[in-house]
């Protein structure tokens, strides 16, 4: 039941700390092939998981259920590889289903699970394909790429992510905790810097820099303030 309990309502930043510390240490699995990851239409769906929530319910009480999703056992046919398919064509994008499929592909030792539909890499590629915006999305394929000894594309990834990710603390954090799962040690204290100019307040990814002994402060602006020549002005009251 204790993986079951990891499985369910994490938020969204201790979904990406629970990926990379099941993929941790773990040998760098195959590459998919050059095979097609298909059409997104479905019978159901394709449905954006962030956005189309009153479809959800039919899609998890009868296919992504509590059980699937901790991989413990499958639900409409017992297996769940078919169960987690049937989840991400309804829901390319559907960030807990794509982390399951992950650690299903992990569990199994196979880029291809033999009873899913696609490999592991084909849904996150489906899932980019339908919803290119998702940054959570595009966060968890870098850090399946990473996991795969393929970190210049999981770097890009990352860029991407970083090129919109706007005033959201949230998003340059969790960045930043892929980046320091990646040995981008400067990286991730840039991100970390960002995230505490945006008012982000948890320690968590300072005090893993402090500890491998890569945390610096932020630097204070080294450009002093303008100051006027212009014995005309008007002075301010």
């Amino acid at each position: 039941m204790n993986k079951q309990k990891l499985a369910i309502c994490h938020p969204f930043a201790q979904w990406l700390l629970i990926v990379a510390a099941l993929f941790a240490g773990h040998g760098a699995l195959a590459q998919s092939g050059a095979q097609s990851c298909g059409e997104l239409k479905s019978h159901y769906g394709p449905y954006d998981y962030r956005t189309d929530r009153d479809k959800l319910g039919i899609v998890e009480e009868y296919h992504f259920t509590p059980e699937v999703e901790a991989l413990i056992r499958g639900k409409s046919s017992f297996r769940m590889g078919k169960d987690l398919s049937y989840t991400l064509n309804a829901f390319p994008n559907h960030h807990r289903a794509l982390m399951s499929m992950m650690r299903y592909g992990q569990m199994l030792k196979t880029p291809q699970p033999p009873d899913a539909d696609y490999s592991v890499e084909c849904f996150f590629l489906r899932a980019l394909r339908f919803r290119p915006d998702d940054t959570v999305a595009r966060m968890m394929y870098a850090t399946f790429l990473s996991t795969n000894a393929r970190v210049p594309e999981a770097t890009r990834e990352l860029e991407q992510v970083e090129k919109v990710a706007g005033d959201n603390f949230f998003t340059y954090y969790n960045v930043g905790l892929i980046y320091l799962d990646m040995k981008e040690y400067d990286k991730a204290l840039a991100m970390a810097h960002k995230a505490m100019a945006l008012g982000f307040q948890k320690p968590g990814l300072r005090d893993k820099l402090i500890a491998i002994g890569k945390w610096q402060e932020p630097k204070e602006s080294q450009e002093p303030a303008a100051v006027s020549n212009d014995t005309t002005a008007t002075p301010t009251k």
